[in-house]
């Protein structure tokens, strides 16, 4: 593990205009640099470079972040290699401290069961190419399915022999130890690529009498194995995959990423497609831009890799019903990640595989052209058909299409498509507009309903504890100019609440504050109060920012926002980059921190009473229709205190009370 203090020392001499420079030609700006944003493509510079902050900010893309985090994305390395580089650069040395004997146990465990996989690979392709058997029907296979020999070597494809286990015995020859071989279900250790009899304890290969796909990491490891069994046999899989490990989760992986990505990154474009077979074929007919799922269902994790890359994808699909659903299914988790997704179903009785092994990249290329086609149109033309005339199946088809609409992260690209369903599907936009805004209304409200259900789960399992002390109260100031927000639902008022007093925490955390008499620092009186009130943070993010303050403001020469925005967790990193390019604060609010920290306080302080008013409400309403008296009773009981409350933070707050 690189010290701390060798972090700083880099972080300290990295140069963000430097570092940026080595990849991005900058244009001097008044006080900051700009440029093309190497993380999409553009026309007109939006990414720009603030050397006095020491940070980077796209405003076409979103990418944020410090010199440390900017090679971490563009090279798409791990933070501890990018301090190396940039270690590198600023001729600093990293030596990195002595490893606890648990971390350096798992480090030794990780390492050594992708030796294992390594020697397996080797051992996988050796039978193919240099043994009679891997050649008569490894190869054969292969070469049958019509692939070329650089494209076989390329993916580093492979064979286990049928008789014996022999890898098991080249395994056990060359030293490696059972618990890295075998694979333990409990602890997630070991490989899994030999398993052992109960019988009489002997190892045998698991992968034995088929044509092996190895599966790669990112950085070009081999992280596991999927093995095709070439004769049918009965009850015995067509597949045996590498079962789930410390080094692999089929969840995470992409199948060819390690040979995609420079592709991918290039045309900036990603085609998925299902099967291992497929995206091999697809590289050989010269569309190299493609990937695998490996045949299991679409995961977060698998898009998220792909938007490292790009956010346009074009998923390819079977003609028959299973791919037709399969595509379904996709669409809302890319158009969640903020995709730019297209659909294309190939012909009846083609997969990518078959259809590559008939047509040259170009006429492939035109096909993907000329028939791919956006969710919308793949939506409304899928579902059409299965509507009809039925008025109430054809409401519901537009709902589906609305829904799909509604999960977009863009407001920008929600209007545009919603522009097109509403020309498409001959309804009014205004329509459309309104029940997208209130599925994301539902939507955000169930979802902080769940997370405020779970929290109060969590602390009825705790010991009750004391009423925490009132905080001191201030005079009642004049309000300090913040930019006006939109009336809101409880859930995103409390969310837009929550952001400004994490943006004060991480801008002006260590500032002082007087509070009758009494100094503390900003960040210290906000997370003290969102924990004595038991407000729970809506983003785990928010409470990795308060633990962090509350474990290092009392640091020496601490920086709230340089410590923030310089962070080591790129996402912790990048929330506060953001917040530190957010105008929407006025210019003067800093010279009115006192008043604007209490405000903020008491207004999220306020739709927090103002939810449990709302569930108190719902609840006596249930209660009246269930004829529950005694729950009326309790429920009854509760209300006088919170309605006093309420009012008294409105009164603090200078609202005028509406009597409800």
């Amino acid at each position: 593990m690189i010290p701390r203090d060798t972090i700083d020392r880099i972080f300290a001499a990295a140069k963000i205009e430097e570092v940026v420079s080595d990849y991005v030609s900058l244009k001097k700006r008044g006080a900051n640099l700009i440029g093309l944003c190497p993380f999409h493509n553009e026309k007109t510079g939006s990414f720009t470079v603030s050397p006095s902050k020491g940070i980077y900010k796209c405003f076409g893309c979103g990418a944020s972040g410090h010199a440390v985090g900017f090679i971490m994305a563009i090279e798409q390395c791990s933070f501890a290699d990018a301090v190396r580089q940039l270690g590198k650069k600023y001729h600093i040395e990293v030596e990195e401290r002595q490893l606890t004997a648990e971390e350096q146990q798992r480090q030794d465990d990780r390492e050594s069961m992708f030796v294992v996989n390594d020697y397996c690979n080797t051992w996988f392709q050796q039978q193919l190419w240099e043994t009679q058997e891997g050649q008569a029907i490894g190869l054969s296979y292969f070469r049958e399915r019509g692939l070329r020999d650089d494209i076989i070597r390329k993916f580093q494809l492979g064979y286990s022999p049928e008789k014996g286990s022999p890898l098991a015995k080249a395994l056990k020859a060359k030293g490696f130890k059972e618990e890295y071989i075998l694979n333990n279900v409990d602890t997630r250790l070991g490989c899994g690529v030999c398993g052992k009899s109960e019988q009489d304890g002997h190892l045998y290969d698991r992968f034995r009498d088929r044509v092996i796909f190895p599966i790669l990491t990112l950085s070009g490891k081999t992280v596991a194995f999927a093995g095709r069994i070439l004769k049918k046999k009965d009850n015995v899989g067509k597949y045996v995959n590498s079962p789930d490990s410390i080094i692999y989760s089929k969840t995470n992986e992409l199948y060819g990423i390690f040979q995609a990505k420079q592709s991918i990154a290039r045309l900036d474009m990603c085609y998925l497609v299902e099967g291992q077979m497929d995206a091999i074929s697809m590289h050989q007919a010269g569309i190299e831009n493609v990937v695998a799922s490996g045949g299991t269902a679409l995961t977060k994790p698998q898009i998220r890799l792909i938007k490292r890359f790009t956010s346009n994808i074009t998923v390819l699909y079977d003609g028959d019903a299973a791919g037709i659903h399969a595509a379904l299914r996709g669409i809302d988790m890319f158009l969640e990640e903020g995709f730019n997704v297209k659909v294309l179903l190939l012909p009846d009785g083609e997969d990518p595989d078959s259809f590559a092994q008939g047509h040259d990249a170009a006429y492939f290329i035109q096909y993907i052209q000329d028939h791919q086609t956006d969710f919308i149109r793949f939506k409304s033309a899928l579902l059409s058909r299965e509507a009809g005339d039925d008025p109430q199946k054809r409401a519901a088809l537009i709902k589906d299409i609305v829904a799909s609409i509604a999960i977009i992260p863009d407001m920008i690209t929600r209007q545009v498509y919603i522009k097109d369903c509403a020309e498409r599907l001959h309804m009014g936009e205004q329509v459309l507009t309104r029940e997208v805004i209130a599925m994301r209304r539902k939507k955000m409200e169930e979802r902080n309903k769940e997370e405020e259900q779970a929290a109060l789960r969590e602390q009825e399992t705790e010991t009750q504890t004391p009423e925490p002390v009132a905080q001191p109260q201030q005079p009642v100031m004049p309000r300090p100019q913040v930019h006006q927000r939109p009336k809101q639902s409880p859930a995103s008022t409390l969310e837009q609440n929550f952001y400004n007093l994490m943006q004060l925490v991480v801008r002006f955390g260590e500032r002082p504050i007087d509070i009758d008499g009494t100094i503390y620092s900003i960040g210290d009186v906000i997370i003290l109060t969102i924990e004595s009130d038991e407000i729970a943070p809506p983003k785990p993010v928010y409470r990795r920012i308060m633990d962090e303050f509350r474990q290092h403001s009392k640091d020496p020469n601490f920086v709230s926002e340089r410590f923030f925005t310089f962070h080591e967790d790129p996402e912790v990193s990048a929330v506060a980059v953001d917040m530190v390019a957010d105008q929407s604060v006025a210019a003067d609010a800093e010279a009115h921190l006192g008043e604007l920290v209490t405000q903020l306080l008491y207004e999220i302080k306020l739709t927090v009473i103002n939810t449990q008013i709302e569930e108190l409400n719902a609840g006596l309403k249930e209660a009246q229709a269930n004829n529950d008296w005694d729950r009326q009773r309790t429920l009854l009981s509760y209300q006088p205190q919170l309605l006093q409350r309420k009012n008294e933070i409105c009164r603090q707050l200078g609202n005028r009370i509406i009597t409800i």
